[in-house]
């Protein structure tokens, strides 16, 4: 690997050698519109938008500096920056399916991936599939002649089940079948589907690409022709516009990503070690575990981990879950994940009827930046109270 394909390179310098009023922080561009020097210069830009700027709806000099340095690091032709992590599932699937076509997905993906597929396409005549997708062979006995695309999600984030990348992509290129991940678990700093045969990566980049819970914000990448036809059949016609100034959130939390995901990891493994030897805890789930079934493909196609994991309590007495969450206080109770601070979010807590029995126990994390000793005491004082 070059200097030029090193994170520190792509993060600090790249697309910046020439930024405005020799600025070290690059500006945010807060316009809507953008001006022509002659009729010419016009009408190129409305021939070809997607390469050039001419309304912020479209691109932005602020949007297209991040998303030069997040393609970078996926190693992907181009990317597009989004409204939201939503809009970058959405417009990655969209764009690759008509009515009467089929997709194949992950069954434990994240609940609007699957409210998608299920209740939005569904009324377009689009079919779907889920699968378990701990093995390959999952993926192709649900291949069917109209399938369009294959959706991954690798870890899925509250059971942490990983799909061998590589072997998935091979096999849904034989059927010239798109393959489409969301790899926001890993980030690039350890994880490169692209690398691994995937055409389209997803993240939502309100999790540790903007790193501090402050913009919501999604990105897709892949080669260049992908995304310009992304571009011009759902992006533009669906209007998930990018912020200028959310961009400019994301390049600044883009800079310190390389230094904050191996504390995020180093931090989760060291809970998630405490946590698997703790007797009111029943098991843990984190891929680099080496209790974790799938830990020899986690350290095959990813280079760390990130802060994200869940455990089973070892109760099935609610009472006792809400006795544990409620006593942590290096916690915030709260959904999502990816910034600064350490979260824990109940799979019970979501639940308004009946609870079924492996979800009442089941409790995710988020390790943030906070002392990982500290955070392990807040673990040990809480779980003391439900022995």
């Amino acid at each position: 690997m070059s200097d030029f394909d090193d994170p520190s390179y792509i993060l600090h310098h790249l697309g910046e050698e020439a930024l405005p009023m020799n600025a070290v922080s690059p500006p945010i561009f807060q316009t809507s519109i953008f001006c022509f020097g002659s009729f010419d210069e016009f009408h190129d830009a409305l021939a070809a938008e997607e390469n050039h700027y001419l309304y912020t709806r479209g691109n932005n000099p602020t949007v297209r500096l991040a998303e030069q340095k997040i393609a970078a690091l996926e190693k992907a032709e181009k990317a597009k920056l989004v409204s939201s992590g939503v809009s970058a599932i959405s417009a990655a699937i969209m764009a690759f399916v008509r009515s009467g076509d089929h997709v194949v997905c992950i069954k434990d993906c994240y609940s609007w991936t699957r409210t998608l597929l299920v209740d939005y396409l569904h009324k377009f005549k689009v079919e779907h599939t889920f699968v378990d997708g701990v093995s390959a062979a999952d993926f192709e006995a649900a291949v069917r002649p109209n399938t369009r695309v294959i959706y991954l999600e690798s870890p899925t984030t509250l059971t942490f089940k990983l799909q061998d990348i590589e072997a998935i992509a091979t096999m849904a290129h034989r059927h010239g079948i798109k393959v489409v991940i969301d790899s926001t678990w890993a980030t690039p700093i350890f994880l490169n589907p692209i690398t691994l045969g995937v055409d389209l990566v997803v993240h939502s980049a309100s999790k540790y690409m903007g790193g501090h819970s402050d913009l919501v914000a999604g990105v897709i990448a892949g080669s260049a022709a992908d995304i310009d036809h992304i571009f011009r059949t759902e992006f533009q016609q669906l209007g998930t516009v990018p912020d200028p100034m959310m961009a400019w959130l994301i390049l600044r939390g883009l800079r310190t990503l390389a230094v904050r995901m191996p504390v995020h990891y180093q931090s989760a493994l060291h809970v998630a070690r405490y946590l698997e030897q703790h007797p009111a805890v029943e098991s843990v789930l984190y891929p680099f575990l080496p209790s974790h079934p799938q830990y020899d493909l986690a350290v095959r196609q990813m280079r760390g981990g990130s802060g994200l994991f869940s455990f089973r309590l070892k109760t099935r007495d609610v009472g006792k879950v809400r006795t544990f969450v409620d006593a942590l206080r290096m916690f915030k109770r709260a959904v999502s994940w990816g910034g600064y601070e350490s979260l824990v979010y109940p799979d019970a807590v979501h639940y308004t009827g009946p609870i079924p029995e492996d979800r009442i126990s089941l409790v995710r994390l988020h390790i943030g930046l906070e002392d990982k000793d500290v955070i392990v005491r807040d673990l040990d004082n809480a779980l003391s109270l439900i022995k």
